[in-house]
This record gives structure tokens, sequence and C-alpha cells, in this order.
């Protein structure tokens, strides 16, 4: 559905349902708009347009530094671009933009330290929806507009903005990571296996595959190829997690003989662009924000793809990444919600994905950008969108997730380390799996 469309659909329909959309907030109203506030705001802003003069609305912005940046087509940034286009479409409010640079990962640190003077509308990574939402820093969005997001988007993007049952944001682009190989030294079918590709003789001085085993987003690959699961499908903390079954023991017992092959290169503050630059590699691990640099690195080589299979302890499995999104959030405090909330959804609209992707490369989540041209020639943009079609596995939007990291991160270092062998693998995988259960919430 083309952006334009989307937004005549929302703004037709009655400004109360979209109003109570943003201004409530989690329930018991923790500093969001009450529904009376809302209802005024509404029938005020109904009034104004029926006098035939425009609303005059003053909307605070924040996103990435990279968006305010000037840009080919674009000197003042793509973000004020975007936000000209949505006042000039709106001549029924009468738009004053102020923005802030708060990229989407700093987001909940940022906006939670002080929600009253935060923006009005922001960008942020889906997994920081808990921590924003139980600070009463982002608005649950409801009827025409939680309806045009989940009709534009995929089920796994909509997923990645659900918390509690309710959606909190209006995603942008997909976030996970895939395989960049070098296609002089693989073909198309062996990509598809990280086996045959470990088995496969590249030269004495060339490691077969680079992966950043001590980091926590990366090593959980391994453990979903053996067939564990992590809180269920990803969204009931009371499954818990089952890496110290007998199928993640046997996970955690090939990640050690993985580290000391000569054949494997753990992924170290870039060292594996490097290598292949120098034709020292033959694929690795990592997302979009890599492109570029592996382009430059592999030439007429480069090639990308989901991540593979893998056999551990006689049984094949689909390696699978964490995947998330980034989304356009909406404060529950802010002055003109019914504003707010349209932005939000334009910003994350077919015309703003476009501007992002031939802009600043980011992939487009809607499913009617998939057929563009450009994106479907694009060979990272179809990795990606293979990735999160195919291998990837929704990193959970749950409190819990909170006590993941830490412990993933020490097993790796400590693989990488020696400190862990086929002896204690055991033990060790038992002692990770007791961290990421350590908050009690997961019993």
């Amino acid at each position: 559905m083309k952006a334009k469309k989307l937004l005549a659909c929302v703004m037709a329909m009655t400004m109360a349902a979209s109003m109570a959309a943003c201004g409530s907030g989690n329930e018991g109203d923790k500093g969001g708009k009450s529904t009376s506030e809302t209802k005024e705001t509404a029938s005020s802003a109904a009034s104004t347009s029926k006098s035939g003069e425009a609303e005059k609305v003053q909307l605070t912005v924040w996103g990435p530094q990279e968006d305010q940046a000037p840009l080919e087509g674009y000197d003042e940034g793509i973000l004020k671009a975007m936000c000209d286009t949505f006042a000039e479409e709106h001549p029924e409010w009468d738009i004053t933009f102020e923005y802030g640079v708060c990229s989407e990962g700093d987001a909940k640190d940022v906006v939670t330290k002080d929600v009253d003077a935060a923006a009005d509308v922001f960008m942020y990574a889906n997994d920081q929806i808990p921590v924003l939402a139980k600070a009463g820093a982002i608005s649950k969005l409801g009827g025409t507009t939680a309806d045009a997001v989940t009709k534009a988007n995929p089920e796994s993007m909509v997923a990645s903005v659900t918390y509690e049952d309710g959606l909190y944001g209006v995603p942008f682009t997909s976030n996970t990571w895939f395989m960049y190989y070098d296609k002089s030294m693989y073909t198309e079918d062996e990509v598809k296996s990280l086996d045959a590709m470990m088995a496969k003789d590249l030269g004495a001085d060339v490691k077969n595959f680079g992966f950043a085993l001590t980091n926590s987003w990366y090593i959980e690959a391994f453990y979903f190829g053996a067939g564990c699961q992590l809180f269920g499908d990803g969204t009931d903390a009371s499954a818990g997690c089952d890496f110290d079954s007998e199928a993640g023991i046997e996970a955690t017992k090939y990640l050690v003989e993985l580290s000391q092959s000569s054949k494997f290169l753990n992924e170290q503050d870039g060292s594996s662009i490097a290598a292949m630059a120098d034709g020292k590699l033959g694929a690795y691990c990592s997302g979009s924000w890599d492109a570029a640099a592996i382009k430059e690195a592999l030439g007429d080589n480069f090639a990308a793809t989901k991540i593979p299979s893998v056999t551990i302890n006689g049984t094949e499995g689909q390696m699978r990444s964490f995947s998330g999104s980034k989304a356009i959030g909406v404060n529950p405090k802010c002055e003109n919600p019914e504003v707010a909330v349209a932005l939000a959804l334009y910003l994350g609209s077919e015309e703003c994905q476009t501007i992002r992707y031939t802009t600043r490369g980011i992939i487009p989540t809607l499913t009617a950008l998939e057929s563009n041209a450009d994106v479907a020639a694009d060979p990272v943009a179809l990795a990606q969108m293979a990735e999160i079609s195919e291998a990837a596995y929704l990193q959970p939007v749950l409190d819990e997730m909170a006590s993941y990291w830490t412990p993933a991160e020490t097993m790796g270092k400590e693989i990488v380390q020696g400190d862990v062998t086929i002896d204690n693998a055991a033990d060790k995988t038992q002692t990770m799996v007791e961290g990421i259960l350590s908050s009690g919430l997961s019993e």
C-alpha cells in the first residue's frame, strides 16, 4: 500500500480513534494522557479543523545523526526532508519541528532519563520496548494505526514491535545478521552448509569461516542449530532456556572443536574484513552495516546469503540468527498525539523506507518493497530478507532477555580462551543457562 494511501486511510477515520491509540500508553496510565484528556484534545482538533484554520502544532523528533547529516539530494538530511513532506501533505496542521540526535541504540537510556522532556517521536531498537514501556515512555498503538502497520509489514516485523499483546511502534528496517562470502572460494551450494565449507581446503594460510564467537548476539545460532530454544518460540518466558539439554551440550562441544580449528577465525575488531581483503578468509557472518567495507574488500567476488546449516551430534539443523527491527515510537506525554501518531506512521511508510534505502542502504521491512527493482537486485537486501524469512529467530521481547547477554558472552569468551573443554562442556553449559535464568522469572 502506498504511503499516501496509508495516511489517507488513517486520517479519514475518526480523530478520537487515533487519539486513543496514542494516549493509552500502558494500563495504569504511567504518565501518558488519560482517556478524558485524549478526548478533549481530539474534540479541540476537530473544532479547529472546522474553523478552516490550520492548528498550530510543535513536534520534537529524535533520530540518529546519519539521518540528519547532509546527503546527496538532501542538504539538511533525510529526517528533515521527510518531516517537511509530511507537513506539506497535512495543511490542516501548521507544524513546527524541532530535532535532536539520539541513535536507535541509545533511545531507552535517553528517553527514559526524562520522559517529559523527551521527543514526541523517536526511533529505537525493538529490544528496548520492555524498558520503554515500563517507564511509560512509549505509546501503545491501536485502531487504524495498528491495522495499517499489521497489513503493510511481514508477521515477523509486526511481532518484533509487539509486547504483552500491544503494538508499540512502526518498524522501518529489520535488524539481523547473515553471511558474506568470497564466491571465488565457495559455490552457492557449498555455502548452504557449514560442514561443506569447513571441509574444503582453501589453502594452508586461508581461513574458511569468520565468526564473532565472543559476541552473545551471534553465539546463539549454534544452539538454535542444534534444535534448542530460548523462551519457547521467543515469546514464552515460562518456557525458560534448554541450551543445557543434551543437544545444547553437544553444541558447546561443537564450538570447542570449531574454535580450535586452524580453518576458523574468531572475529575481533575487524579482523575478518581485513582477512577478506587479503584473500585469506572465505566467509564471515555480519550485518548490512559491514556491506560497504566487505564489498570493497572482495570486489567482484562479493556475495551474501543466509547463514548455513550445521551438523551437531549427527543431526543437521539450520543455524539461526537473532532478528528484530528498528522502529518509530511515540511519547505518551506528547501534547499533539494524533499528529505524532500520523508522523510515526509516515516515517515508516513506503515513501520514507525508499528514501532510507536509496540514501543509506537501510533495508526496508514493507512487503510492498520486496518487489522494488533496486531491492530485488541487491544481494545484501536479498540476503537479509532471506535470513529474516528462513533462518532467523525473533529475539525475545521479554524482560527476561536482560539476563541472557552476559552468560552467553562469557561462554563464548571461555571457549576461545580454552577454559571450556569437551570434558567440562556439560558443567559450563549448565552454568550459562543458570545465568540466563538468573532473573528468577523463567521457572
